[in-house]
């Protein structure tokens, strides 16, 4: 397949026996590395600019999290053969098992993006002073502020049979996402490439199951995760922090931004009032030299 501003060629890992993971490792193998996580519903395709941008010095690793992108859509059924459990465990699992082949054993600057947020930081809490520079867009790293109410899209898929059977029915997150989630119109073959990877019944599994792992109350299995990285969050402050954010995004809104800024109150932020949630579409020509600018003063 290609893909619009995706030259590169990813790489594939079995990440579990009979799953494999899709993920890109650009830049030269003694750079300084860069690891960059995706949320939902989209894949690594949403870094393409910045990997495209910093591979001449930096070593970019970006997976596709299971059932996304261009890694395998394993089953999450009892009886399933691969079977996959859709959780954030999981996401935090894989990718230090994806670190681990690719023998990356010491410091790492974490770009998160979305659900990427918790899957990094989460897996930040196994060694947190690996992270040494933190890149953070419309993400979280907290559970859902107190001020902020729970979008009733995302209670379609969390909380609704019907809302999650037409989600993997009709594509309707990606789809909608590729849609609303820029200020700018994306060019139609961009929101292919964003869409068309979950287009299918069995290829959108994942988009639904990130939904339903989203922890709202004590006892959701992601919750005791997500307490412990705020809890570890205002550990980073002493480290570069660069935060770069679209303030109309429905989910990750001011809210969000407020919890970074307050646990980070060092961090250079970028905010744009024209940007949506996947900022990196939005602003790209000005974030991507930014960030770059960003690294280059802060070597690790």
């Amino acid at each position: 397949m290609r893909f619009p501003d995706y030259p590169f060629t990813p790489h594939r890992f079995d990440v579990r026996p009979g799953i494999a993971l899709s993920f890109l490792d650009e830049g030269p193998r003694g750079g300084e590395v860069v690891v960059m996580l995706h949320g939902n519903p989209s894949w690594s395709y949403y870094w393409r600019h910045l990997v495209a941008g910093l591979s001449d010095r930096y070593r970019c690793i970006a997976p596709d999290h299971v059932g996304m992108g261009l890694s395998d859509r394993p089953d999450d059924g009892v009886s399933a053969q691969p079977r996959y459990d859709y959780t954030l465990q999981s996401r935090i699992d894989d990718l230090d098992a994806l670190l681990k082949h690719l023998g990356i054993d010491g410091p790492v600057t974490l770009a998160v993006h979305d659900w990427g947020g918790m899957i990094g930081f989460g897996w930040a809490l196994r060694d947190p002073a690996r992270i040494k520079r933190l890149v953070i867009t419309n993400t979280a790293a907290f559970p859902l502020p107190p001020a902020k109410r729970f979008p009733r899209r995302l209670a379609m898929g969390r909380d609704s049979r019907l809302g999650g059977w037409l989600i993997r029915r009709f594509n309707l997150f990606a789809r909608g996402a590729a849609w609303f989630g820029t200020r700018r119109s994306l060019p139609k073959d961009v929101r292919a490439a964003y869409a068309g990877v979950y287009a299918g019944w069995d290829k959108a599994i994942a988009t639904l199951r990130f939904m339903q792992d989203i922890p709202l109350h004590d006892g959701d299995r992601a919750m005791p995760l997500v307490q412990a990285s705020a809890r570890a969050l205002p550990g980073y402050a002493d480290r570069p922090a660069f935060i770069g954010w679209g303030l109309r995004d429905f989910v990750f809104d001011q809210h969000f931004l407020d919890g970074f800024r307050h646990a980070l109150p060092n961090a250079e932020v970028h905010a744009y009032a024209d940007a949506g949630h996947y900022v990196l579409e939005d602003k790209h020509e000005a974030l991507v030299p930014l960030i770059r600018a960003f690294l280059d003063r802060h070597p690790l």
